[in-house]
């Protein structure tokens, strides 16, 4: 049995910018109404939205303006959420906007030498910003877009003005969002990956380059507000179809990290993996190894999503006695899996079902849910992990 997916790729002939992106979803067939009703689901007042048709060189495009009084508040990360928390936006939209904000404020915070909670947002939190943001997101949802790839961003070149005074391209705050990104210097003089643009599609992409292989169903064309000779500035829609047989490996593209040390203490490494994987590692591990001159050494390997390479290889250098991190993309085919709960004499335990090609299902219990429930019962972890197998088995269908 197959099953179609939805997939967005993002053609970014000129780079990416807030706008940019709107108007490529407009494009695509977002409606737009939709758009144009945004600011008062963000409960945003004296704020308009439009869209009008346009021309980047040989392009027909859509082209995004956002309208808002002149004066606008320096805003703090908390200020953006609470406008995201009170509007009237699908839970995971709220979600994934507040994400991309994160993000945003992570990196203003390095470049200012703050914190996240104290970092001005200035630009990037201004008004057309959280429209950008809410509105480029809640358009993915609406086309029902299921997965997001990116070719690789030019940044363009020279230097822009902002608020700290002139700076050059890219602005401070991009780079360090595109870190692990594949970029260019390019093709024009000017700023073609804005912060905002950024943290988008870092928030979004799972992979890099080409597009991947899917059925084309339908292109946006969105247009920067600059005109560059012989150059379009704009920003394509890619959107498709990929089919998927139900039940079976599915494959995408990972980084791995690699680095090797034989002069660390191995309980810092261990901790150093736990920190990881609450950093968003998809997985760490560390195996012995004889290093050269028969040194004993210790391998840490961590595989994670491509735009969190670059964040994870600094936390790598930070936390551990290594001087140098190896980087690469690799292939990873994978079962899809979800977690399920089932309910035992012990409490509610959380089960992992992977499902294999052809359709059937191997289960295994969630470590931690057992060991928890483990620890409030007083039984052995054998008994609370054969009770959810008890359980999980005696389900009548499989959720």
């Amino acid at each position: 049995m197959t099953k179609s997916k939805l997939h967005a790729h993002f053609d970014c002939v000129s780079g990416v910018a807030g706008d940019m992106t709107l108007a490529a979803l407009v494009s695509a067939g977002w409606p737009v109404a939709e758009l144009e009703r945004l600011p008062a689901r963000l409960h945003l007042e004296d704020v308009r939205v439009q869209a009008r048709d346009v021309r980047r060189g040989a392009f027909a495009a859509k082209h995004v303006t956002v309208e808002f009084p002149e004066k606008q508040p320096h805003r703090h990360l908390h200020h953006v959420e609470a406008i995201l928390d009170q509007a009237d936006l699908p839970a995971a939209v709220r979600e994934r906007a507040k994400e991309v904000f994160r993000r945003l404020a992570e990196a203003e915070a390095v470049v200012h030498g703050t914190t996240i909670q104290k970092v001005h947002f200035h630009e990037v939190g201004a008004v057309d910003a959280i429209v950008d943001v809410a509105g480029a997101l809640l358009g993915l949802d609406t086309l029902g877009v299921q997965s997001v790839s990116a070719s690789r961003l030019p940044l363009g070149r020279g230097s822009v003005d902002s608020q700290h005074g002139r700076i050059p391209v890219p602005a401070p705050a991009t780079a360090l969002l595109l870190r692990g990104v594949p970029v260019s210097g390019g093709p024009v003089d000017g700023e073609l990956v804005t912060p905002t643009g950024a943290a988008l599609l870092t928030t979004l992409a799972r992979s890099w380059g080409d597009a991947p292989s899917f059925r084309l169903t339908a292109v946006g064309t969105g247009a920067g507000t600059r005109e560059f000779p012989d150059h379009p500035n704009i920003l394509r829609l890619l959107l498709g179809e990929t089919e998927t047989v139900s039940g079976s490996a599915g494959e995408r593209r990972v980084a791995v990290l690699e680095t090797a040390v034989d002069d660390e203490n191995p309980q810092f490494l261990a901790a150093a993996v736990t920190e990881l994987l609450a950093q968003g590692a998809l997985d760490a591990m560390v195996a012995p190894v004889t290093m050269k001159k028969g040194r004993s050494g210790m391998w840490l390997v961590v595989v994670c999503e491509p735009p969190d390479a670059g964040r994870l290889a600094d936390s790598v250098l930070a936390m551990t006695s290594s001087l140098g991190v190896r980087v690469r993309e690799e292939r990873r085919i994978e079962l899809p899996r979800r977690v399920l709960e089932v309910a035992t004499e012990y409490g509610p335990i959380q089960v992992k079902l992977a499902i294999l090609p052809g359709g059937n299902t191997r289960a295994v219990p969630e470590f931690e849910s057992v060991s928890q429930a483990a620890r409030g019962s007083g039984a052995t972890l054998h008994a609370v992990s054969a009770a959810a197998m008890r359980a999980f088995e005696e389900l009548p269908t499989t959720p």
